[in-house]
């Protein structure tokens, strides 16, 4: 194929595990057109993933009221925005995630060409003009997100691309990180267990008593050091955390994403809800133990055969014996399996 552009948006919007899962199609495009100058648009939080990925050369960082905010709201960012992305010349738009709202900007960039994800009632295809066109996106709750943002890049011949998502540290942030830990003696000797006890959604939350009852466990029995992950909307939790947990347990409640990347990088197991950070674990190459109910749809699953997940009817219903005995197998260094509970 000669189309050879050479200053591509990326349009990449999804929530914070999305792109993570995006990062094989990142790497896809890379190697398409390694000598073009690739800036992703995305996120806040997915920026820090962007970057850590080595696969752009910028990030263009979008505020979700262009998805999430009202439409006359988003309309109005849209504006602003396009003057931006307009006096950047473009010359390829491709749209991952695809909603009216991006490829709307897309449309509006001036980019000559213009290849979306083509997803029934969520974008708009009469946007779109790169030709042969991608497939239309089916089954989104059992084809796998990675499978689906790779599907986008068919018609560039986009083939044969590492499936499993990959990040590395960086130095600064590593060493960040590695004082943290110092300063709270969990630097040497001890594995380091991480807990994510929050989620962006009340349903998806293991309750915060049996999390601190599977540190107490792991913390008596197997001698490891607690450190519990909370983002920006958890930090209501953290003195409930401190008053539960182990006295040992280090809080990590005001990292960026990066450090959140170098901290996990550290970790012997991480178990975790179904939220963005679990998918950062996973991609710094953490072993996760992930808790789900039954409902949870299979397409957003972290990849490879080193977690451990524990599904059940609802996510109350899992038990700590059953999340600590998964969480010993990953820490005996045994492969993982999926368990299944009632």
């Amino acid at each position: 194929m000669s189309f050879d552009p050479r200053n591509i948006l990326v349009i990449d919007l999804g929530q914070l595990g999305d792109v993570v899962l995006s990062l094989p199609a990142l790497h896809g495009i890379r190697e398409r057109f390694p000598k073009a100058a690739i800036t992703v648009a995305v996120g806040k939080q997915g920026a820090g993933v962007v970057e850590l990925s080595g696969y752009a050369n910028s990030t263009l960082v979008v505020d979700r009221v262009l998805r999430d905010g009202l439409k006359l709201v988003s309309l109005a960012y849209i504006a602003k925005l396009v003057q931006r992305v307009r006096r950047s010349r473009f010359d390829f738009v491709i749209d991952l995630h695809s909603l009216s709202e991006t490829n709307l900007l897309g449309f509006l960039s001036g980019a000559p060409k213009r290849l979306y994800s083509r997803r029934p009632t969520r974008s708009l295809d009469f946007l779109a003009n790169f030709h042969p066109r991608p497939p239309l996106e089916v089954d989104h709750r059992q084809r796998h997100l990675i499978d689906r943002y790779l599907d986008v890049l068919i018609p560039l011949g986009v083939k044969d691309v590492d499936r499993l998502p990959h990040l590395r540290t960086r130095a600064a942030d590593d060493a960040a990180i590695e004082k943290i830990l110092k300063q709270a003696k969990a630097d040497v000797g001890t594995p380091l267990v991480g807990l994510l006890p929050g989620a962006g959604h009340h349903s998806h939350r293991w309750p915060l008593e049996r999390f601190a009852e599977l540190a107490d466990f792991l913390s008596r029995n197997d001698h490891v050091r607690i450190l519990v992950f909370q983002g920006p909307e958890e930090r209501a939790f953290v003195q409930d955390i401190r008053r539960r947990f182990p006295p040992t347990t280090l809080v990590l409640d005001k990292l960026t994403i990066q450090q959140v990347a170098a901290a996990q990088a550290r970790l012997a197991v991480f178990v975790s809800n179904d939220t963005g950070p679990m998918h950062i674990a996973s991609a710094v190459g953490t072993p996760v133990v992930l808790l789900l109910d039954e409902r949870a749809p299979q397409s957003y699953l972290p990849q490879g055969d080193r977690h451990q997940i524990i599904y059940s009817s609802a996510i109350d219903d899992v038990t700590v014996e059953e999340v600590y005995t998964a969480a010993r197998i990953v820490l005996a260094g045994n492969r993982s399996a999926t368990l299944f509970a009632r």
